[in-house]
């Protein structure tokens, strides 16, 4: 049964949209954006976030200014002498990098330099809103703040929005400059996140309309645009896809459609992990370990002689207690 909350929002929405669908899509577009609190919910979560908060203590504590925004990044092994790699860990909707931290500290372990970035209205970073050219001017901060990425991970949103960075997919934002890209559990679309939006706020189809046409106008792209295929990946970069198919937030078909893409694209499986706890799982660390120790090739070294994708797949996987 909807709260008396989502009731009153979807009555006000109904209401402006008889007056002004356009005034109702931005005002649609602005409730779409607002972050959920930071609160952590329940024991377990709280838990988590503590021991997360631990781990981040001896991490160098960086905030990025960029246009329209702050965004906090936490930055492992700064000061190392010597060469050494450099990874950019981005979190998803609703997370912070205390919940990405295990992942964080095991890169940071190799001796590699790694920075955890909080998106807008996450974690200790400025702000109550995000969407895609927030993140992706976080990201292009971070990238300018601290040199270009031996590779780049994240999880859920933080995913995608790292793919479209490095592909230059928003108009005035210079992409990003990594060697390698791992997403895990992250959509390879944008429009159904609109459109399941739009039917949980029983949006009129003038309303829908005005308000994906304000997810165009904010964020430079066309929100059909992003639902496109190409554009969404480099073509030029090895990809580690990273998915459950028992995830119930992001569709295990979304990690088929990156596969898809093209033989720069590798397909793990970290089926019984969900959305949430596969940032953490063991055989996940271990699969992207092993995915950035390997050279770097040039060409779609992940392709047959047909352009046939050469998936990895691993299901079942144990699971952690």
């Amino acid at each position: 049964m909807p709260s008396f909350a989502l009731k009153v929002t979807r009555s006000g929405l109904s209401g402006l949209g008889r007056l002004s669908p356009e005034l109702a899509g931005k005002a649609a577009f602005r409730l779409f954006c607002l972050t959920p609190s930071r609160r952590p919910r329940g024991s377990k979560a709280r838990a988590a976030h503590m021991e997360g908060r631990q781990r981040l203590v001896t991490a160098e504590q960086v905030m990025l200014s960029f246009p329209g925004g702050r965004a906090m990044a936490y930055r492992f092994n700064g000061g190392a002498k010597g060469p050494r790699k450099r990874y950019l860990v981005v979190h998803g909707w609703g997370s912070s990098s205390e919940y990405m931290s295990e992942l964080t500290v095991f890169l940071a372990n190799t001796g590699a330099e790694v920075i955890s970035l909080d998106l807008p209205g996450h974690g200790r970073s400025a702000g109550r809103f995000l969407n895609v050219r927030l993140a992706v001017s976080a990201i292009a901060a971070a990238s300018t703040r601290f040199g270009a990425l031996d590779a780049a991970i994240g999880h859920s949103f933080g995913g995608v929005s790292l793919a479209l960075a490095s592909a230059g997919f928003l108009p005035g934002i210079e992409p990003l400059q990594t060697e390698r890209l791992v997403l895990i559990g992250a959509p390879s679309a944008m429009g159904w996140l609109f459109r399941d939006f739009g039917e949980l706020m029983g949006l009129g189809s003038a309303t829908q309309m005005a308000l994906e046409a304000e997810a165009g106008r904010v964020t430079g792209r066309a929100l059909a645009a992003y639902d496109e295929r190409r554009g969404i990946l480099n073509p030029g970069l090895p990809v580690l896809v990273v998915h459950a198919e028992d995830d119930k937030e992001v569709s295990a078909d979304h990690a088929r459609a990156y596969a898809a893409g093209g033989g720069n694209v590798r397909l793990f499986w970290a089926n019984g992990f969900g959305h949430r706890r596969i940032v953490s799982a063991a055989p996940v660390l271990e699969a992207i370990s092993a995915f950035l120790s390997e050279t770097v090739k040039t060409g779609n070294s992940h392709e047959d002689g047909d352009g046939t994708v050469l998936s990895f797949y691993r299901t079942p996987v144990r699971r952690l207690s």
